[in-house]
């Protein structure tokens, strides 16, 4: 059996899409019983959210934008 850090370099030279499947691939492992009602409610808000920015009606701003409108919000 590999070790932790021989794992780890080995998935460290991925290419990133095949890094971002496999780390979506162990959160969903670590994950406990979710509700189903409330993981539907979930998905149907993140589509549409997702669907939202498609059609226009909403616009996207840059993560660091964001997290500086929090801050500033929090001062």
């Amino acid at each position: 059996m590999k070790s932790i850090d021989e794992l780890t370099e080995e998935v460290l030279s991925l290419p990133s899409a095949s890094r971002a499947l496999l780390a979506e691939k162990l959160v969903e492992s670590l994950e406990f019983d979710t509700d189903p009602a409330i993981q539907a409610a979930w998905t149907s808000e993140a589509k549409r959210r997702r669907d939202e920015v498609r059609n226009g009606s909403v616009q996207t701003i840059v993560g660091e934008d964001a997290l500086a409108q929090v801050r500033q919000l929090l001062e």
